[in-house]
């Protein structure tokens, strides 16, 4: 099958698999005598695993190990899990990093009027000044 035909049933844009190609993530295609790519099922299988794996945050690196690992029966689970362990530690602490931006601008937005007034804790607090501190300078 075609490059075209490879990315509907795998899910993965044409762009996006000669990108995978081009930094050794899968193997490149077979070619035509005409230059065009040839996939088969198998291509396919691995390129909806890499965009599986992709899709749950886990690197193009981490991929390239994860796709090593599938392809060895003889693996360790155990390897396959501390993979897994340290993308969930990764999400953590981004879940972590985002909870304390959401709080932030929760603190900001609690404190904003939202009126005609020119005054705008928000603005203040991006430009680094601390919206308490601001009010008691104004008093």
């Amino acid at each position: 099958m075609n490059i075209g035909t490879a990315a509907r049933q795998s899910g993965v844009p044409a762009k996006t698999i000669r990108y995978y190609e081009s930094v050794g993530l899968i193997q490149p295609a077979d070619r035509t005598a005409a230059g065009y790519r040839v996939y088969g099922r198998e291509d396919v299988e691995t390129l909806r695993f890499v965009q599986r794996a992709r899709s749950l945050g886990f690197s193009v690196e981490e991929v390239g190990s994860l796709l090593t690992l599938w392809r060895d029966r003889s693996r360790s689970s155990a390897e396959v899990k501390a993979l897994a362990r340290h993308r969930v530690a990764d999400i953590d602490r981004k879940l972590s990093e985002l909870t304390e931006m959401r709080d932030t601008l929760i603190h900001l937005m609690e404190r904003c009027h939202g009126d005609a007034r020119p005054d705008c804790p928000i603005l203040q607090g991006l430009a680094g000044k601390s919206p308490e501190k601001v009010a008691k300078s104004a008093h």
